[in-house]
């Protein structure tokens, strides 16, 4: 017995309103290509914020090891965060009535800003949620020297 990766029955209560507009499209798309890795891919939910010290994402990664995540700077600028999630085991007295989560292989990319320390890059996995923490140039606020005005 193989396992059923998506339904073509449309369920209206499925869709969260309030969340992403084009998840949708994303869960439609790796149907159509055939690809199901893709999948996994696009569910790879990444948040990016900004700190006075530091860019910092976090991304849900429920499941995965900390052996299977990669995360490397590309081209001195561009972060990039990849791994694989391996398949459940599959049992063939198991029966299956909805399968939800994915496996298969991720990678998200970004484009880190000037400011970023990339030689400094610090990676950590605590409970499912990975975060990367990367540290900011100090800017130095230009001296200002006062010139007295004689007179």
């Amino acid at each position: 017995m193989s396992i059923v990766r998506r339904n073509s029955v449309f369920d209206p209560f499925s869709l969260d309103l309030w969340a992403d507009p084009f998840d949708a499209f994303r869960s439609i798309v790796p149907a159509v290509s055939g690809n199901t890795e893709t999948a996994v891919f696009a569910n790879a939910r990444v948040d990016w914020k900004e700190t006075p010290e530091a860019h910092v994402f976090k991304a849900d990664l429920p499941g995965v090891k900390k052996e299977e995540v990669k995360v490397e700077v590309e081209d001195g600028n561009v972060l990039v965060v990849s791994g694989e999630r391996s398949r459940e085991k599959e049992d063939k007295n198991d029966k299956w009535h909805h399968v939800e989560r994915s496996s298969g292989k991720f990678v998200r990319r970004f484009r880190l800003p000037e400011n970023a320390k990339v030689e400094e890059v610090k990676a950590g996995l605590e409970n499912g949620v990975l975060t990367v923490t990367v540290p900011k140039v100090e800017i130095k606020k230009p001296e200002v020297k006062a010139i007295e005005i004689s007179g």
